[in-house]
């Protein structure tokens, strides 16, 4: 499961197996999980991640969207 990105304490990753999936990123928080689709930017599920930490993930999602679907493209098309 590759680890794309660290900010604020919470690691941003892929499963390796999940390409034939849309485009998505998965986030660690402190005790808690959330998955993301990409493009646009939208919650699928989320467990024990706080509301004020889920706004945080999305901003940051939106600002590093770009960044996240270039690592995705470069893993799952090599």
């Amino acid at each position: 499961m590759p680890t794309i990105l660290r900010l604020f304490g919470w690691r941003f990753y892929f499963y390796s197996d999940e390409g034939t999936e849309p485009p998505h990123i998965h986030i660690a928080t402190y005790g808690g999980e959330c998955k993301y689709w990409l493009s646009p930017v939208r919650l699928d599920k989320s467990e024990n991640v706080k509301p004020s930490d889920m706004r945080k993930i999305e901003i940051t999602l939106m600002e590093n969207e770009n960044f996240i679907l270039e690592k995705w493209n470069e893993y799952f098309t090599n």
